[in-house]
């Protein structure tokens, strides 16, 4: 009766040393009580050999996963797990007492991995096990005797709702054809055979270098754009992102020429958010300024305004509240501020003050004049009372580079001075001693600018400055809109929230 088992898929435990095989039956011998399976998984993993062959006594337990039909000799193992539905249950083979196998039915918890085999169709009908393929009484006692009394060793048509069916038992077959069979969901998805699963793991890597991302990006971009549609979540469409500073709301188009001179401008600059700032020339700029003294804003008040503004910027430059700060009175920065006996000078003097307020140490260099404008005495006796310096020869300034040159030596007026020889001393001594330059309201000819300036800072409207002159910012003097329409001038801030902007050349 042992060839009534080959071609029976089964799993054979050897314990922990040899592990689990899986395969088909291909030999029995009872007299040498060897069995033989082809085609052989071991532990999971496909054999490198065709067949293997075991011993009885190496043998820990025995399940028979699928037995053949009545065409190709199925048998015990998937009739009685389709028949009793319950997972884990499966034929188990013993050594008996006088040398021949039994076959005993008892639950088993294997975690050996397992090989899911192909199912067959199934038959609407009943099907029964035929008397030649009933194992004998000798061989298979207990599992016939179990069998026969619980079940009748019958298969039955399973006929249950989905919720209640165990995963192990068999779906019932929808109606559908595929490759002109009925086939049920479990054939579908479990029905390869053992023999077309491969043996090498599957290149991810490479079969993703096939797909061209970029290529299906741009065809989907290219469909919306003529079909005129979007479709939600495309890799293309960005969020808008804004600053804290900037509005999400727009309620019209942003102008961003609201400056408008009466005259074409020589050159135009730019802020960072767009805003056009035409340059104006040293006539209007004066007329400018004059309607305002007249109004009200006079000297004094442009003086603080400018001194207030460039002491920000320098501060600024001198490494703001990494260098200023209790923690560093060791780092004191120092300023060396050359100032000529005019108005230009009066400014430079008004930032020396706020400067030195701000506990930098200040140098300021001015000349022995017999009379001094008033702006420039008053702002003098404001200065002496601070910690900063005051010099009036060459020889007293500094040796050592300092961090910062506020230059407000040159003005538009008064050429002469530019002859003379302490203005020449100190020119020299700017340019030797290679700290950065700052210069307040430059004169717009290159040819009155002696000494190179890294920074420049120009009061309302800027001059046309030229390549000397650095880097050019605007400070705000308090000039209000509609004294610059009397001269002439549309005019809309472009400061925004600061006192001091850069400007770039267009």
């Amino acid at each position: 009766m042992a060839t009534d088992w080959l071609g029976s898929i089964v799993s054979i435990n050897c314990g922990e040393s040899l592990g689990v095989y899986q395969g088909r039956v291909s030999a029995v011998d009872q007299v040498s009580q060897t069995i033989s399976l082809t085609r052989p998984f071991h532990n999971g993993v496909k054999c490198l050999v065709p067949e293997v062959t075991f011993r009885a006594g190496d043998i820990t337990e025995l399940k028979i996963l699928e037995i053949p039909g009545p065409g190709d000799s199925r048998q015990c193992g998937d009739s009685q797990q389709m028949e009793t539905g319950v997972p884990g249950v499966g034929c188990q083979v013993g050594p008996s007492q006088n040398g021949t196998g039994k076959v005993l039915k008892k639950p088993m918890a294997s975690s050996a991995p397992q090989n899911i085999p192909r199912r067959t169709d199934m038959k609407n009908q009943d099907i029964v096990i035929s008397p030649q393929q009933q194992c004998s009484k000798s061989y298979m006692e207990r599992h016939v005797e179990t069998l026969t009394q619980s079940k009748g060793f019958r298969r039955r048509h399973n006929s249950w709702s989905s919720s209640s069916r165990h995963p192990n038992q068999v779906t019932p077959k929808k109606s559908g054809l595929k490759n002109g069979q009925m086939k049920s969901k479990d054939d579908e998805c479990f029905g390869d055979d053992i023999d077309e699963i491969p043996d090498t793991d599957f290149d991810f890597e490479g079969n993703l270098a096939l797909f061209d991302k970029a290529a299906v990006f741009e065809e989907i971009e290219t469909y919306e754009r003529r079909s005129g549609t979007r479709s939600r979540g495309t890799p293309s469409e960005k969020p808008a992102r804004y600053r804290h500073d900037e509005n999400i709301l727009e309620s019209e188009p942003i102008v961003y020429r609201r400056i408008v001179v009466p005259h074409n401008p020589n050159k135009e600059f730019c802020t960072d958010s767009g805003l056009v700032v035409p340059s104006v020339s040293y006539e209007l700029h004066k007329k400018l300024l004059a309607v305002a003294e007249k109004h009200g804003l006079t000297l004094e008040r442009r003086l603080e305004m400018t001194g207030v503004c460039a002491s920000q910027m320098a501060l600024s430059l001198l490494g703001g509240p990494n260098r200023l700060n209790p923690k560093n009175v060791h780092q004191r920065p120092t300023v060396a501020l050359l100032c000529g006996p005019h108005v230009k000078g009066a400014q430079g003097i008004s930032c020396g003050r706020h400067l030195s307020n701000h506990d930098v140490h200040v140098i300021l260099f001015l000349p022995n004049f017999v009379k001094m404008l008033e702006s420039i005495t008053n702002e003098l006796n404001l200065f002496s009372k601070t910690q900063g310096q005051q010099v009036s020869s060459v020889r007293d300034l500094p040796d050592s580079p300092v961090d910062l040159v506020i230059n407000c030596l040159d003005c538009h007026e008064n050429a002469f001075l530019r002859d003379q020889p302490w203005y020449k001393a100190v020119v020299d001594w700017a340019n030797q001693n290679r700290a950065p330059v700052l210069s307040i309201d430059p004169p717009m000819s290159e040819a009155e600018l002696a000494i190179d300036a890294k920074w420049s800072l120009a009061l309302g409207l800027p001059l046309p400055l030229g390549e000397r002159a650095g880097r050019v910012y605007l400070c705000d003097i308090g000039i209000p809109q509609k004294v610059f329409q009397e001269v002439g001038i549309n005019y809309h801030s472009p400061f925004g929230c600061k006192f001091v902007i850069p400007l770039h050349s267009t």
